[in-house]
């Protein structure tokens, strides 16, 4: 018998077998289906990381207080950066292109009877280009508001919108810890970058942050949360890296470990890409278990089909059929079983990740690799488990199945 007519038998045996082919085929089905929607979904998550990183800004430089070590431990936030360390990098660093640091709050922000919590950066001019913001309305933080630390806001366009509606912001007196702040500019929105939300954040001069905020906590100078740094050329970054490191060394007069960390977007990208790698593959693993239990579902009915087809198995070597057609034919069955349910599985996992994509914001990848390997390696666990009950088929003694009844 050739391949053909062994595809033909089993073709007709599956049909004839409906309900029981679709029930074997369903671990396979689930297991190629999980496969694929999550390392689609593992793909989306990467995607998005690098969008979040890029939407940063370019060639950007994050200058944090502490060492590594206490960065992985933050129990406190230490206060080990100031205003004067961002000085001397944007004056002694010549590949440097802007600098802006940050100081952080998260206060309640009022207009007349509204109240929201926002989040308050007091930073200098020069952020709106080291972090690509743009002004819809009015004005930003200027170097004389600093200088003379003015009470004036810029605000995000989500802040605007709920603190004053359809009013114009622009003029009107906002309170902020007791202290009135003067609208002077609305944001362009930003949206969220890892958890926080741009559009609802509060520009306020650093040195008015300093003062009237969060007061001086530093015998040093102006204690700031952090300092965005920007480089002129991408590859001049490794360099500045090491001159910032070495001058804030300098500066802060260490001798042993650093009490600040220095890091690129191209290391919060490959720190955020293993995570979401690791935890994909993760996924993948513990989804491909379907596969392996639909394997075994498929031998444990094939078993059983040898036991109900022995009369069957005992006429057609009776007739003239040979062992490796027994063999081939019931290997055919195993195989055909689990390329189905590889396909349906497939078409499943991809109209899972066509949805996630329509009908939300994560955009969810479609894997040509992950498709072929899972439907691949749904046959290939066919063909593994579809052999020892073709083993046990082909071996019958066609006598002895042609008496039992």
């Amino acid at each position: 018998m050739n391949i053909v007519e062994s595809l033909k038998m089993a073709g007709q045996t599956l049909v004839a077998n409906k309900l029981r082919s679709s029930l074997t085929m369903l671990g396979i089905i689930i297991g190629n289906a999980s496969v694929i929607a999550t390392i689609g979904v593992g793909q989306g998550a990467q995607r998005f990381v690098t969008e979040q990183v890029s939407s940063l800004g370019t060639n950007l430089l994050f200058i944090l207080p502490g060492s590594p070590e206490a960065q992985s431990r933050p129990v406190y936030s230490p206060q080990t950066l100031v205003w004067e360390d961002a000085k001397a990098i944007a004056e002694q660093i010549p590949s440097v292109s802007k600098v802006a640091p940050q100081l952080n709050s998260s206060e309640l922000v009022s207009y007349r009877n509204r109240n929201v919590s926002a989040l308050i950066y007091g930073t200098t001019p020069e952020l709106l280009s080291v972090r690509d913001f743009d002004v819809a309305q009015g004005r930003f933080i200027n170097d004389l508001d600093v200088k003379r630390n003015q009470q004036i806001v810029a605000i995000g366009s989500e802040m605007a919108e709920r603190l004053f509606g359809e009013t114009n912001p622009i003029g009107e007196p906002i309170r902020i810890k007791n202290a009135t702040f003067t609208v002077v500019g609305v944001m362009q929105p930003k949206g969220s970058t890892f958890g926080t939300n741009l559009d609802e954040t509060v520009f306020v001069p650093v040195t008015t942050m300093a003062n009237r905020i969060v007061g001086q906590t530093s015998p040093y100078g102006l204690t700031v949360t952090f300092i965005n740094v920007s480089i002129e050329d991408e590859s001049q970054m490794n360099a500045a890296k090491f001159q910032i490191e070495n001058l804030l060394r300098l500066r802060h007069k260490i001798t042993d470990e650093d009490d600040f960390t220095v890091r690129s977007q191209k290391d919060l990208q490959e720190t955020t890409s293993a995570i979401t790698g690791a935890l994909t593959t993760l996924l993948a693993a513990v989804a491909s278990i379907s596969l392996l239990v639909g394997g075994i579902g498929i031998m444990n009915i094939m078993l059983v089909s040898v036991t109900e087809r022995t009369q069957e198995i005992g006429l057609r070597k009776a007739v003239g059929a040979s062992q490796t057609d027994i063999l081939m034919q019931f290997t055919i069955e195993a195989v055909l079983l689990s390329v189905m349910g590889g396909f349906v599985g497939t078409g499943i996992g991809v109209s899972g990740i066509l949805l996630i994509s329509q009908f939300t914001t994560f955009q969810a990848g479609l894997s040509l690799t992950a498709i072929v390997l899972a439907t691949g390696v749904s046959g290939g666990i066919g063909l593994v488990f579809g052999v020892l009950p073709a083993r046990r088929a082909a071996k019958l003694d066609p006598i002895v199945a042609l008496r039992t009844v």
